[in-house]
């Protein structure tokens, strides 16, 4: 099924049952009025949203409604955690490789994660605000799942058993703030803004056999300014698979319902796929040239992330986003 949360004027939103051809949607206030909600006790609610899920494909739901994404909060308005990960070591590999520094082998073995800031995402067609252009603005485009509860000492398979959701992200960067705070030894804080989430988040099933070992085997359409700059394919070149990097979450805590899990920006080895960040695109043109030309986003700048299914039906709908300064 597929989900999304309605901008009603509170912090959580409304949850909404949402058509697959996300053209229609129904409220589900009288299962579960947020997401969270729904979340938090699962396997309770998600037999009755499928129930409504199927009478909304189906015509029967009594009071569908044209489905606007414009009118969406991020699937999750804000949750109890984000948790982003690295999954595509390429990325890494560019960037240490760019400014020559040598990459740790642990780095192939062993996820690399931060913990993002949670209380304020953003709407998949919400402005990306910036107090200034020389931050270096980039977008960042990823896979991301939302969990149910997961243990402490949860193995991958565990780990795969509490995927409940998946959703594209945008998780911008501001790349010239990146070098002086990790500088510090203490990682990304000022540097990661609100992360944007796709306008719905969809069950498993939904990919059919796009969905396998924990990865979703589609690529991912990143257009800048109405050209398409990448078409990387989320299931080439990922190292760590989802349960993978839910369980290295839980190697020392548990895992809460409502925690979101990230890939970190979908990398392949392949030049010829493209990029789905400026900053990767930057470190093959120091590795080739020795200068980076390719400029930051600039205010006004466009971005629109979006994946398709084989029949070229969009699975999320866009993240489409306008660069602006603040009011």
């Amino acid at each position: 099924m597929k989900l999304a949360s309605y901008r009603d004027g509170s912090r959580d939103g409304q949850l909404m049952v949402v058509s697959r051809d996300l053209r229609t949607a129904h409220f589900a206030t009288e299962i579960a009025p947020t997401l969270q909600r729904a979340l938090d006790d699962w396997n309770f609610m998600a037999p009755q949203l499928q129930d409504l899920y199927d009478a909304l494909n189906a015509g029967r739901a009594p009071r569908a409604f044209e489905f606007e994404p414009e009118k969406c909060a991020a699937p999750l308005p804000r949750a109890y955690q984000w948790a982003d990960g690295s999954a595509y070591v390429n990325h890494v590999e560019l960037v240490r490789k760019a400014r020559n520094a040598e990459m740790p082998e642990t780095f192939w073995t062993d996820p690399l994660m931060y913990q993002g800031g949670s209380d304020d995402f953003l709407g998949p067609t919400d402005d990306i605000v910036c107090p200034s252009e020389a931050f270096g603005i980039d977008f960042e485009g990823e896979v991301a799942v939302i969990t149910g509860d997961v243990a402490m000492g949860a193995t991958p398979a565990e780990a795969a058993d509490a995927i409940r959701l998946i959703m594209l992200a945008n998780d911008v960067s501001l790349r010239n703030l990146i070098p002086n705070e990790l500088a510090k030894g203490f990682g990304f804080f000022q540097s990661k803004p609100a992360t944007a989430f796709s306008p719905v988040a969809i069950t498993p099933d939904e990919l059919g056999d796009a969905w396998r070992d924990g990865m979703v085997h589609l690529p991912l359409v990143v257009t800048w300014n109405g050209k398409v700059v990448g078409r990387p394919h989320a299931g080439t070149d990922m190292v760590f698979n989802f349960p993978r990097l839910i369980a290295h979450i839980c190697k020392t805590r548990n895992c809460r319902a409502g925690s979101i899990v990230g890939s970190g920006t979908i990398s392949n080895k392949d030049p010829q796929v493209g990029y789905a960040c400026i900053a990767e695109k930057r470190c093959r043109e120091i590795i080739a040239d020795g200068v980076a030309t390719t400029e930051f986003m600039k205010f006004g700048d466009t971005i629109r992330i979006e994946m398709f299914d084989e029949n070229g039906a969009s699975l999320f709908g866009a993240i489409d986003q306008v660069v602006a300064a603040p009011e």
